[in-house]
């Protein structure tokens, strides 16, 4: 019984794996609207995790650089308890499009279901942002909100494309850095006779 006990927990390990290394992204809704200056989206795609699980990526933000392709540091400078001022810079590129970020923003955080953003200083004149978690079955949902006023021109067409594909893969990459610890939490778990059958990346470190 402990052997098959073993197995199956190995198999559910493969398959948080896969979903860990799993670039799709179809799932993840993006809308983007522009509207002159301003520009208003909505993210919402769904995660295999507890909201606990979703709320320890979505808020580390002092090493949200070593799992969000465009972010290039991230840190928190400040914190009175649930309150929360981070500096993050950052390159999104696709295609010819690029456009640096440099802010601090002000978080408020509502453990495990809400995020606030606002934005207190950077190369953007507004950045408001609040990011929602909702159980749905086995499942978290993360919704996203986002309204800013850029500090250069957005392009209507070009522009709204570029935004789409940016949030997607940011958001797809916290969805997979969700998944990799929550992985990696399993494993901690297993006895280290199993390990060695682990894809490399899915093993605790040795003691």
């Amino acid at each position: 019984m402990k052997k098959l006990a073993a197995i199956l927990m190995l198999l559910s390990l493969f398959q948080a794996q896969a979903f860990a290394d799993s670039g799709d992204d179809k799932d993840i809704e993006v809308k983007v609207r522009i509207d002159g200056e301003d520009v208003v989206v909505d993210v919402s795609f769904p995660v295999p995790a507890t909201p606990q699980e979703v709320w320890a990526v979505m808020t580390d933000f002092d090493h949200m650089a070593s799992f969000v392709s465009n972010v290039q540091t991230s840190r928190v400078i400040d914190r009175t308890g649930n309150i929360l001022h981070i500096a993050q810079q950052g390159k999104a590129q696709h295609g010819p499009l690029s456009f640096e970020f440099d802010s601090v923003r002000e978080i408020r955080l509502h453990p495990f279901d809400r995020i606030q953003s606002h934005l207190t200083s950077g190369k953007m004149r507004k950045l408001e942002g609040d990011t929602q978690l909702r159980v749905e079955g086995d499942a978290t949902r993360v919704a996203y909100h986002g309204d800013s006023i850029p500090g250069v021109w957005i392009p209507p067409i070009i522009g709204k494309m570029f935004i789409e594909n940016e949030l997607r893969e940011q958001f797809r990459d916290i969805r997979n850095e969700i998944g990799r610890r929550k992985l990696a939490a399993r494993v901690a778990t297993l006895p280290r006779r199993f390990v060695g059958g682990l894809p490399k990346a899915a093993r605790p470190p040795a003691a």
